[in-house]
């Protein structure tokens, strides 16, 4: 079972966005190079999951369906992985460039000795190797990256791939023991603290970003309406968090959250170089801002010069009537 794989995260029995992209983009991978694609399915009461693979045009399914694997820990996938690498030394493996598909490529390329190529935008076949286009210098410039190991480690950006569809195709999965037992493992997870009626900023197709020029955290408030109006994700700049204002898991940038939706709105935010690294793949950017000369414009389609208190209330309305 060489040929290509793709880690397929799950939760609550469903394929995650992001690894459905990985799919679409490991299946093009696959079909360039005239190999078999495998999804990497692991967790607990996952059949269902497997299923899921196949339907989504996987050739075959290597699973580990246990207790340990219940929540992902890397402590306990990573070894998995890196053991069922070494006994059919897949040419490449794939995942999603999201926390868990990080860590997990991390681990395996550096148990493997193999080469990790990061954050891809863009995948092709050449020969016998994968070239990855990622975004590099804070993503003013892109590079063309291979890896000469025998085993390719890549992961894909969110978004930057279309999700891969229901093909209607069926099998039967591969199941196989776990590496570690739960003795093994040094991190235990005790419980999770969610946040119900809030879009993810990696899944977003829309986001409603608000920068240094909210002036205050009751400056997000015409942010936050817009984004409930178009259901969109609330983002922010490092200026508006750092001083306080909106908690940190809103914060898009080059230290914060990598983001690629349909459409961006950035308001009161200049776009410092940091920022722009974080945004600047997304499809269109809308920029508000009393600034004319704010660097965001030069990176946006679309620019509005004015007060982001006039503009956003009115946007929102409008909006309201057309939807």
């Amino acid at each position: 079972m060489s040929g290509v794989w793709v880690f397929l995260e799950n939760k609550d029995g469903n394929i995650v966005t992001g690894s459905r992209e990985a799919v679409s983009a490991a299946r093009t991978v696959a079909d360039g190079l005239g190999q078999q694609l495998t999804g990497l399915v692991f967790g607990q009461n996952v059949s269902g999951v497997a299923d899921a693979a196949f339907d989504l045009g996987v050739d075959a399914v290597l699973g580990a369906d246990d207790a340990t694997l219940a929540q992902f820990r890397v402590e306990a996938v990573g070894p998995l992985v890196t053991k069922l690498a070494q006994e059919h030394t897949p040419s490449v493996i794939m995942a999603s460039a999201s926390s868990r598909g990080r860590d997990l490529a991390a681990w395996v390329a550096a148990d493997l000795d193999a080469g990790l190529v990061s954050d891809g935008v863009s995948v092709a076949v050449d020969g016998d190797k994968v070239k990855v286009t990622r975004p590099v210098y804070a993503g003013k410039l892109l590079s063309d990256v291979f890896a000469t190991s025998s085993t390719q480690v890549i992961t894909l950006r969110n978004r930057a791939f279309p999700q891969a569809e229901s093909t209607g195709k069926s099998g039967s999965a591969t199941w196989v023991e776990t590496a570690v037992s739960e003795d093994d493992i040094p991190t235990k997870i005790v419980g999770f603290e969610g946040k119900e009626g809030t879009v993810s900023l990696t899944d977003a197709s829309i986001i409603v970003s608000g920068g240094r020029g909210v002036g205050g955290p009751e400056g997000f408030a015409p942010v936050r309406e817009l984004a409930e109006t178009l259901g969109a994700a609330v983002g922010a700049s490092r200026a508006a968090v750092d001083a306080g204002w909106i908690p940190y898991e809103h914060q898009v940038g080059q230290t914060g959250k990598v983001v690629s939706p349909d459409l961006y709105i950035a308001a009161g935010i200049s776009g410092a170089i940091q920022h722009q690294a974080g945004m600047r793949t997304s499809k269109i950017i809308v920029a508000i801002n009393k600034d004319a000369d704010a660097p965001i414009f030069k990176l946006a389609q679309y620019g509005i010069v004015g007060d982001l208190f006039k503009v956003l209330p009115a946007l929102t309305a409008e909006f309201k009537k057309r939807l």
